[in-house]
């Protein structure tokens, strides 16, 4: 395992760079008027990162800019350099009183950002399918950090997460000049970005921030925090991370693993039901990890099935 953690990422540092433009100027700061003009300056720059992917020879990364270069795609941020930095709008964001922001956990790229986005068309078709007439949904897909490897040392201490967490605050102070006054904001984190979440969760100004699939949070107990929005938590009955230590200990100076488990009595989130998925599982249509996911962002907090 020490060999895979340190010898995997760096051979996959050895691939190439891939040429690409530096992200489009923007509308400062963005509202809802302005909206239109970023997605479409964002879809000229994954256009042209397409070509640029392309004429380096790198036809994987070219397809995929180009498909994020579609008009079908909302794209708020854009950044086609390194890994890549997607934010991306599901739904009608400028109207929207209930707004929900997914925060990934590894292995999160360009790459492999449709399997994300699919997270986020799951959520927004269940919300769309379930919301009153009179609430409007949007979802939102932050992939705003550069992810840690799976296998690699960085997924096992919070460096990336603590990188991430001013620009997820940023991100959400910026959330609240595009929607309207009364919309209610939830953070869904999956994985490594429950850490992230954790990081950035003191002062953010959003109702709801749900841990699922969380290895842990780097703090003891969901009060520490120190945010005045609903915790909650869950984890499928399949889910392998359950079977990561749920500690926190310095290792030569390193502050390794993520402390208490969210799930766990102790910790005190508001632990709700997730079925029988496993890891990848908690957006899956029809399941009970998304209908209670859906409820939370909806606000329907009494309705929300617990463990």
């Amino acid at each position: 395992m020490i060999t895979a953690a340190v010898v995997l990422p760096l051979s996959a540092a050895t691939r190439p760079t891939i040429p690409a433009p530096r992200p489009a100027t923007l509308p400062t700061p963005l509202t809802a008027s302005t909206l239109d003009t970023a997605y479409k300056a964002n879809q000229a720059n994954a256009a042209q990162a397409a070509t640029m992917a392309a004429t380096h020879g790198d036809h994987k990364r070219a397809a995929a800019d180009h498909t994020l270069a579609s008009p079908s795609h909302h794209l708020l941020h854009f950044d086609a350099r390194g890994e890549g930095q997607i934010t991306e709008v599901f739904g009608d964001l400028a109207h929207a009183t209930r707004v929900a922001v997914l925060v990934p956990g590894s292995d999160t790229s360009i790459d492999t950002y449709p399997r994300f986005r699919a997270t986020a068309l799951s959520l927004q078709t269940r919300l769309t399918r379930t919301a009153p007439r009179t609430t409007h949904t949007a979802v939102i897909t932050w992939l705003g950090y550069k992810t840690p490897a799976t296998i690699s040392p960085t997924v096992l201490t919070s460096d990336r997460a603590a990188q991430a967490a001013p620009h997820l605050r940023e991100f959400i102070a910026a959330l609240h000049t595009i929607t309207t006054p009364h919309a209610r904001i939830s953070l869904l984190c999956h994985s490594y970005g429950t850490v992230v979440c954790a990081q950035a969760a003191p002062h953010l100004d959003v109702s709801d921030i749900a841990l699922v699939g969380s290895p842990g949070t780097g703090v003891d107990k969901a009060t520490d925090l120190r945010t005045r929005a609903r915790v909650w938590a869950a984890r499928g009955a399949d889910d392998w991370i359950a079977e990561v230590p749920h500690v926190r200990t310095n290792f030569f100076g390193t502050t390794v693993g993520f402390g208490t488990d969210p799930v766990s009595p102790a910790y005190g989130a508001r632990v709700f039901a997730a079925g029988p998925g496993g890891h990848s599982d908690y957006f899956k249509p029809g399941s009970v990890s998304l209908t209670n996911l859906a409820r939370i962002v909806l606000g329907e907090t009494k309705e929300v099935g617990r463990a």
